[in-house]
Order: C-alpha cells, then sequence, then structure tokens
C-alpha cells in the first residue's frame, strides 16, 4: 500500500474540478484521444467560465480548479483566468499541458505568481528522439524537461506527471521516471494505459496488458524508490501483482462540451469475465478496442475476494 504520510497534503479527486477552456494544440501526439475531434469540441465559453466561477463563490465546493482541454497554454489570458479563478475562492489552480511553453522561467513565473500552483505535465517517453516521434514535433523533449526543470525553481510548486502506456513507449516507462529521479517537486507519477476512442484499436497502439504489466510494474517500483505517488489508469488491477495498490480510475468533476461522452463511451469500458464476482471498485476491465484485438485473458485475470480488495485500500477518492 502506498504510504500516505508520504503525501499528508495530498488532495482527493473530490477536491478538483476540471473546465476545459482550450481545444487547439501545438504538438500531434499519437495517442492523442481528442486528435480527431479538437476541431470539433468547444471549450467554456466566458459566461459558462464565470459560472463555475459562482457556483464556487457560492457554494465552495472545490478547493481546486484544474484548467484543461487541450494545450492550455496556447491561451493568451491564461494568467488573467487563474486570477478570476483565485478570486472565486480556489485556493489554488492546476494546469494540465505538455510543458513546452514552460521553457520560459519568466512564463513560469507568471503562472505562479497568479495562483497556479500543480502542474500536471505530459512526458512521452524517456528518450528524447521516441518522445519527438511520438508528438511529432522535433525539440518538443527539451522544452518540456527546461519547462520541468524550471518548475523546481519555485518552492511551493508541485508537479506531477504523465506518461500514456502504448506500443510506443511502453518499454520507455522505467526510463522516463529515471530521466526525471532529480525533479525536486515532482510528488506525482501517473501512468495512463491508452484507449482509443473507438471500438477498434486502428492506430495499434494497444499493447497486450501481460506485455506491459513488467516495465509498468518496474516503473511504479522505481518511482516509489524516488518518493513519488503513483496513479495508473485503464489497467487490470490484478496484473499489477504487489503494485495493485497504484490502480486509481478516479476523477474530478469534468466540465467539457457534452459531445465528448458519446465517443468516450465508445472504449466500452467495464468488460470483464470475471466482472460479476471481482470486489475490485477501482478497476475498469478491458475495454472494447483492446479485447477486439487481444481477447480477454480468461486464462490470466483474477477476481479479487473483498478481503483482497480492502487490503489495497478499498476506494479511493
Amino acid at each position: 500500500m502506498q504510504d500516505p504520510t508520504t503525501h499528508r497534503d495530498r488532495l482527493r479527486h473530490t477536491d478538483y474540478v476540471e473546465q476545459t477552456i482550450h481545444f487547439r494544440c501545438n504538438l500531434s501526439c499519437q495517442h492523442c484521444m481528442i486528435l480527431d475531434s479538437m476541431h470539433w469540441l468547444e471549450p467554456a465559453d466566458d459566461g459558462q467560465f464565470e459560472g463555475l466561477l459562482e457556483e464556487q463563490r457560492i457554494k465552495k465546493s472545490w478547493r481546486s480548479l484544474i484548467l484543461t482541454g487541450s494545450e492550455v497554454t496556447l491561451r493568451s489570458d491564461l494568467s488573467e483566468l487563474v486570477r478570476r479563478a483565485i478570486d472565486a475562492g480556489f485556493e489554488f489552480v492546476r494546469i494540465q499541458t505538455h510543458g513546452m511553453r514552460l521553457s520560459s522561467e519568466s512564463y513560469c513565473r507568471e503562472l505562479v505568481d497568479a495562483g497556479v500552483k500543480e502542474f500536471f505535465v505530459s512526458v512521452t517517453a524517456g528518450q528524447e528522439s521516441l518522445h519527438d516521434s511520438i508528438t511529432r514535433v522535433p525539440g518538443s523533449f527539451r522544452k518540456t524537461l527546461k519547462g520541468l526543470e524550471n518548475l523546481t525553481k519555485f518552492p511551493d510548486v508541485r508537479t506531477l506527471t504523465n506518461t500514456v502506456v502504448t506500443s510506443l513507449s511502453y518499454r520507455s516507462l522505467p526510463s522516463v521516471v529515471e530521466l526525471l529521479k532529480g525533479l525536486s517537486n515532482l510528488t506525482e507519477m501517473h501512468f495512463w494505459a491508452y484507449w482509443p476512442m473507438s471500438p477498434t484499436d486502428e492506430l495499434s497502439l494497444c499493447v497486450p496488458h501481460p506485455i506491459a504489466a513488467d516495465y509498468l510494474k518496474e516503473a511504479i517500483q522505481l518511482a516509489r524508490s524516488y518518493g513519488r505517488f503513483v496513479e495508473v489508469k485503464n489497467f487490470p488491477q490484478c496484473l499489477l501483482g504487489r503494485y495493485a495498490d497504484a490502480l486509481c480510475n478516479d476523477q474530478p468533476e469534468l466540465r467539457i462540451d457534452p459531445r465528448f461522452w458519446k465517443e468516450f463511451h465508445e472504449n466500452g469500458f467495464h468488460q470483464c469475465v470475471y466482472k460479476t464476482v471481482c470486489a475490485s471498485k477501482q478497476c475498469l476491465g478491458i475495454n472494447t478496442a483492446y479485447g477486439n484485438r487481444f481477447g480477454w485473458h480468461e486464462d490470466l485475470l483474477k477476481p479479487y475476494s473483498v478481503q483482497e480488495f480492502e487490503s489495497l485500500g478499498g476506494n479511493h477518492d
């Protein structure tokens, strides 16, 4: 079980609300789940954003606001949006970003001064050539790393990273952890198994879970050895072995164009031959695209008893 004493100030997912504010990006990541829908997804307009802020003023339902969508640092008014959120009663703001614009220290300072205290940064691989191949933008690796290094100059800032587990990246997971081990304010590392927003894996980016598991478990062990909290998304919990407590599919409330959900549900989560007898409340089973390509692993999956699941820490939030 992950040691909670190391992360006493870590907020619950329910302490956050997530608002999409931008649907354009200057990368073209091969695994991007909204790459083909960015052109029609609508971010919150100013009226919707102000409505969320007014809700916070009245109800004070959350501690932090997450600004997301695609690449939010492309918005010229990002720091102003952050200030408005702080004025409305949010303790701080998190932004989700690929981190390239953070390669400017002055821009980092602008965001931190406005009230951004958490940066959730995507790192696609532990090697420059592979990272840039996945993002399809030469130089993106160096800019992202420079951004992460710049954030260490702000002692009150917390950094989280996310790496999507695909057929391109899975071998690189341990090297991502090693690459970032020296970052003083990196508190969490997330690893999200790829889902294609489709019932078929047309890009062949899914990787067989039994093959990915060894690299994923090595990455978890390394990250924990460096004092990082780890979250894994969309991976069969029983295949994580002694690291099964790292699985957490909880998410903050997401405010997004409602048309997004139609595509999202094409994934067909919660499919498992042991669904009716497994006590896990975190596992999403196997999605449709994966199952159609690699099968349902009846011989590998193992249902949890109530006692086994509770020994992992039970529910998350």
